[in-house]
């Protein structure tokens, strides 16, 4: 499986599990689904997966519990499984946001980027400020290479959702990429300033201070950044998962290397 979105998987699960009032009935929710849903937001993937399955034997058309089973199945690491839940989900609820939001990310996991192109763009249709369709076309976007438009887009979604601080990270990170870094600067730290635990901006604005020179800073910003979360040290994930932008991730490369930018 190809990891775009693994680390955002983790957030997009629980803002995209559709509310339980939804399952069954409004007055009496099943036992079993609460306790799936439960062990799906703590993170207990593989028995969430056990008690999803089991509760779709009692009740195999129930929409709510095939799109939340399939965003189990896509922290998983079973994207293909993902898509056919969230596709029966969409059979069932031809008009709901979450399945459409959920098998875009599903499909982006594994490269299918038209697809998932197509099933964000329904959701924007149907709702232009959701924030998660905006985010998530925003990193396809970057991941063509169309970073003005990513940019556009991460911008879009922060303002939808104040709350999403990744989409201002990303659009820090597009800003940088453009060669915006006076801009790309401001906004990273506004956010380390705000959420100081941050370790994406750290890192973010480790690599734009090592580039403008300033070494002493981005070494201390460093220091927090890896201490938050060592992924930022690999390439590989900040490409592939975190999906940086290419100059950013150069930048940091070389101030971890030590070389001259």
């Amino acid at each position: 499986m190809k990891k775009y979105l693994l680390i955002l998987v983790f957030v997009w699960v629980f803002l995209s599990l559709v509310s339980p009032v939804d399952a069954v009935n409004k007055s009496s929710i099943p036992p079993l689904f609460k306790k799936a849903l439960n062990e799906s937001r703590e993170g207990n993937f593989l028995q969430a997966l056990k008690t999803w399955d089991e509760f779709l034997v009692s009740f195999p058309d129930d929409a709510v519990a095939i799109s939340n089973r399939g965003n189990v199945r896509l922290a998983l690491g079973d994207a293909e499984g993902a898509i056919l839940d969230q596709t029966r989900a969409v059979e069932l609820l031809p008009l709901a946001i979450d399945p459409h939001v959920n098998r875009g990310i599903a499909e982006e996991s594994i490269g299918e980027l038209k697809k998932a192109i197509d099933d964000y763009k329904w959701v924007l249709e149907k709702e232009p400020q959701n924030a998660l369709a905006l985010y998530n076309l925003g990193n396809v976007r970057g991941s063509q290479g169309d970073w003005l438009e990513a940019k556009i887009l991460f911008n879009k979604a922060s303002f939808a959702s104040p709350s999403l601080v990744m989409a201002r990270s990303s659009r820090a990170l597009a800003c940088y990429q453009l060669r915006e870094f006076d801009e790309a600067e401001k906004e990273l730290r506004l956010l380390i300033k705000k959420y100081p635990m941050f370790a994406d901006g750290r890192a973010a604005l480790s690599a734009l201070l090592w580039r403008e020179g300033f070494s002493g800073e981005a070494e201390s910003h460093w220091a927090a950044a890896a201490g938050l979360d060592s992924r930022y040290s690999q390439a590989d994930w900040l490409l592939n998962v975190r999906r940086w932008p290419p100059q950013p991730i150069e930048d940091l490369m070389a101030f971890l290397n030590l070389e001259t930018i």
